[in-house]
């Protein structure tokens, strides 16, 4: 089958960064579906991983990345209920297997769901992860309720998980939602998915969320930069808030200037579930199953932004160069191979 690896972490601009290769058709485990990949989307974590930055093969061992995909049930493992050949569904995969790009893969049944009936596959492939990661974000780690009333500060409006952060916000609970933004475009963007309020993230954020909500804020999602951000964060935020983190700072945080206001902080990793396959490693596929109604029944749309086209070395070198920018708005997919 095509896939798209490569061997050495390489930056992107190397003719080598990305290569065409042909391998062989995985075969699933009882757990499985075996999945024809129709269509994926480019997370910041494919590139940090191809950088050589996060958990990876040995440098020289061929290596296929991408976890975000949507496609149709090819073949199903022995012990598989969830799912039958034929089935349209999207997922996000799991950090320690083969990844989406390529024609077919290997994926445990329990973190899959069924594609919105609504959406093509290209549409359907930009959800997944940042799906996961804000759903995980939002209702497991700050453990909010549905109809959870106070407000919500999303740093990186803009980006995959903040896309859709906020209409999960908008639409799942009563929250204020403020979102930051630098530029017109993404500005546009945020106010599109739902935030009720945008603030610049180049300028003191304190300020202007405080013009906004007087007493601070009572969560926070620190999507990005959250080391530039920290001071102010902390200024901007309630006494008794939380705030939840989904990178790794670039610089270590001081944790201890928390303590004055009792602010609590949590880690979301999407991947925690699948690695140490967890007892409740079937809510992803659950999750992804009411998210894909809401998006029939027409209130959460696609975060797609920017289609590449076909999956293959050259446009994937595009879209790590893309997502490496730091520039992009929403979800950059890929379709067909």
């Amino acid at each position: 089958m095509k896939a798209v690896s490569f061997y050495h972490s390489l930056p992107i601009q190397d003719p080598k960064s990305f290569v065409d290769v042909a391998v062989e058709t995985p075969r699933p485990q009882p757990r499985d579906i075996l999945v024809e990949v129709r269509a994926i989307s480019v997370n910041p974590v494919d590139a940090k991983i191809r950088a050589g930055d996060g958990p990876g093969r040995p440098d020289g061992q061929l290596q296929i990345l991408g976890w975000d995909a949507a496609g149709i049930v090819k073949e199903t493992g022995s012990a598989v209920t969830l799912f039958r050949p034929g089935d349209e569904v999207y997922y996000a995969g799991s950090l320690g297997r083969s990844g989406s790009y390529a024609e077919l893969q290997c994926v445990d049944e329990r973190i899959v769901g069924l594609k919105p009936r609504t959406l093509g596959f290209a549409e359907s492939a930009a959800l997944p992860l940042t799906t996961i990661t804000a759903w995980e974000a939002l209702f497991d780690r700050l453990r909010l309720d549905k109809s959870a009333e106070g407000s919500l500060l999303i740093v990186g409006g803009a980006g995959g998980v903040g896309s859709i952060a906020t209409q999960l916000a908008k639409q799942l609970t009563c929250l204020e939602i403020i979102s930051t933004a630098s530029r017109p475009e993404t500005v546009q963007w945020c106010q599109r998915m739902g935030a009720h309020h945008v603030v610049d993230h180049l300028q003191p954020l304190a300020s202007q969320v405080k013009a906004i909500l007087p007493g601070g804020v009572n969560c926070v999602l620190g999507l990005t930069k959250t080391e530039d951000h920290f001071d102010q964060l902390i200024e901007a935020m309630a006494p008794q808030s939380a705030m939840v983190l989904i990178e790794n700072p670039a610089r270590p945080l001081d944790f201890v200037k928390l303590k004055p206001k009792s602010i609590s902080v949590h880690w979301e990793f999407m991947f925690t579930r699948s690695r140490y396959e967890t007892a409740d490693m079937d809510e992803q596929g659950r999750l992804l199953n009411e998210v894909a109604a809401l998006v029939d029944a027409g209130r959460i749309v696609t975060t797609m932004q920017t289609n590449l086209g076909a999956v293959n070395a050259a446009n994937l070198k595009r879209a790590h160069a893309l997502v490496e920018s730091g520039k992009t708005v929403g979800k950059i997919v890929l379709a067909g191979f």
